[in-house]
């Protein structure tokens, strides 16, 4: 067994003291720390905050060798116990790394725990000690001795075990409920007092009660324990899956308030954060690819299927708001709508496909600047929308069982589930397959189905996830009952740019690949000071001193330089939205009733 010992000594430092502990070491044991976390694609070299590493073997000192970035050598000998000393700087309040100050702790496994190599499948036990007075523990480690602040020895069968369960510290708010036998816990840090913490409760009871009856029916679940923690700041968003919890940061106005109107928007979005982290119990945590099998944390994991983990995850989130009735099928339709919009105003979309941005995740999606738009496509809004087609497509099929439910995405995760495997592209065209009963329509190739082209799941799987052309979700969706409108687009949009407030100023954000923007020479950075003889000063100054009818000149600082470009008459299409709409005419009474089976109006 492999000991750890974790404790606060003086949090306004923002370090941890952590103690490690191998009872029967090889000699000259080798120690490592993981240079990136599951869930996050980017190498993020943990071991920058760690401090030297202190040997001791038979109370003498011994030498600890650095091998490489993340990786150490200690010099002793075969016998004795050998203990190791180390400090984690913790100061991230993201949900990747660790953070430590005198209000709240945090961290995952891979900031904090050194891996002894040679012992990864041996249990790994942690005592957490020395903690401020009134700070509680939560975790979904396993337990095995602690007191009622959760102070005491934790235990995890082996190292992948251990650094998939985050730890919160704090004076956290606490509630909890059980599912199907689950014990659920929901600890929420930084929240105002007239947080309604009840709320917050409920509706997650309804999604991971929903969830649980998706993947088990009525079957027995994977786990007993699951523990949801939520750093809440002034503005932020995002989460991290683990195999029994997830780790959680929104912005203090999405959260319910008691004597408050609610912010219905920010607050959906939370609980499809929520509901997105959830699903990943299952998918990607579980059900994984290949490539994940086993993880190697001294490097990047590459795979070209995060649009089935991330993507797909990204689709039934939104999905189970609308079947727990914690949305209405308009509110629904409008965030994909959102999803739609975000995809198509990605020029990358057109050059990369989505298996190619997975498998890119690391140096492109994780390594955003102002030219990633162009640059790629994000596979979980791509992802999500392969999704949508693919659900769509089969919901329009005949049935192929005696009860006569129709074949949907649903049925194809079950059946990918029940390999209790890692999968590959394959398995999940031989689900397609083997849910639908029959080939897919050719109609819904994105690209022309020629004779000379195999009419299979497989052949259909690859032209959405390995080609570029956008998927046919206009037919498909009107099939559901459910119109596809376009809007005109924002001046911002016709021209081909991204445009935000920098420092009290109007600046370009990011400048789309073959758009107007590009062709008349503006930059990321370019502050916008004037169209025409007019001074932009807010938003929409842009649009109110644009004259369609001729060019203007459009005055831009670029390094404290004024630069003179001319704006040209722009084009009366381009940057078109869209607008999802329950039809009022649908096609036939075979499109009203997929539709209420999907969308259950």
């Amino acid at each position: 067994m492999i000991d750890f010992r974790i404790e606060v000594g003086n949090a306004h430092t923002h370090r941890f003291q952590v103690t490690m502990r191998v009872a029967r070491p090889q000699p000259g044991q080798v120690v490592s720390l993981p240079v990136w976390i599951p869930g996050s694609y980017l190498v993020r070299e943990f071991a920058r905050h760690l401090s030297p590493i202190a040997a001791t073997q038979n109370g003498a000192s011994v030498p600890v060798v650095p091998l490489d970035k993340c990786t150490w050598r200690v010099e002793n000998t075969g016998t004795g116990p050998l203990t190791l000393r180390y400090e984690v700087y913790a100061f991230d309040t993201s949900v990747r790394t660790a953070f430590l100050d005198a209000r709240r702790g945090f961290f995952n496994g891979t900031s904090v725990f050194l891996k002894a190599e040679g012992f990864e499948c041996q249990a790994q036990r942690v005592k957490i000690t020395g903690l401020p007075k009134g700070w509680r523990v939560a975790t979904a480690l396993p337990a095995v001795k602690v007191n009622a602040q959760g102070l005491g020895d934790y235990e995890a069968p082996d190292y992948d075990a251990l650094i998939d369960h985050p730890v919160e510290l704090g004076t956290f708010w606490h509630g909890e409920f059980t599912v199907r036998g689950v014990r659920h816990e929901f600890v929420v840090a930084g929240a105002t007092d007239d947080f309604d913490g009840q709320r917050l409760l409920d509706d997650t009871q309804r999604i991971c009660e929903a969830q649980i009856s998706f993947w088990h029916g009525r079957r027995k679940v994977p786990f007993t324990h699951y523990v949801f923690m939520l750093n809440v700041v002034d503005d932020g968003y995002g989460g991290l899956e683990h195999r029994q919890s997830t780790a959680l940061i929104c912005g203090r106005r999405d959260l319910p308030r008691r004597g408050h109107a609610l912010n219905k928007d920010s607050y959906t979005t939370l609980l499809g954060l929520i509901s997105h982290e959830y699903f990943h119990t299952w998918n990607v945590k579980r059900l994984k690819p290949v490539e994940f099998a086993p993880y190697d944390y001294t490097q990047e994991n590459h795979t070209r299927m995060l649009w089935f983990f991330e993507g797909f995850t990204s689709y039934y989130d939104d999905q189970f708001l609308l079947r727990t009735g914690l949305i209405d099928a308009n509110t629904y339709l409008k965030l994909l709508s959102k999803t739609i919009n975000q995809v198509l105003a990605t020029p990358g979309r057109l050059d990369y496909s989505v298996a190619q941005a997975s498998f890119d995740a690391w140096t492109r999606y994780y390594r955003q600047d102002e030219n990633t738009a162009n640059a790629t496509v994000s596979y979980y809004t791509k992802g999500a929308l392969v999704g949508l087609a693919l659900d769509l497509t089969l919901r329009q099929l005949p049935s192929t069982t005696e009860s006569g439910a129709g074949p949907t995405l649903d049925g194809v995760m079950l059946r990918l589930w029940k390999l209790r495997r890692p999968i590959t592209q394959d398995d999940v065209a031989q689900a397609l397959a083997d849910e639908a009963g029959h080939p897919p329509p050719t109609s819904v190739f994105a690209s022309p189905h020629g004779a000379d082209m195999p009419n299979s799941w497989r052949a259909l799987l690859d032209n959405w996830t390995e080609g570029c052309e956008d998927l046919p979700l206009a037919t498909l969706l009107r099939g559901q009952g459910v119109d596809w409108h376009t809007q005109a687009g924002s001046m911002a949009q016709r021209l081909g740019a991204r445009i935000g407030e920098r420092g009290g100023a109007q600046q370009v954000l990011a400048v789309m690949h073959g758009s107007v923007a590009e062709q008349m020479g503006l930059s990321a950075g370019d502050e916008l000071l004037a169209l025409g003889e007019w001074r932009i000063k807010r938003a929409d100054d842009l649009a109110q001193w644009h004259d369609a009818s001729r060019p203007q000149t459009l005055l831009v600082c670029r390094d404290q330089r004024v630069l003179s470009l001319t704006l040209p008459v722009l084009p009366n299409t381009g940057g078109e939205t869209v607008a999802l709409a329950l039809a009022n005419d649908p096609v036939d009474a075979q499109a009203l009733a997929r539709r209420a089976n999907w969308l259950k109006v």
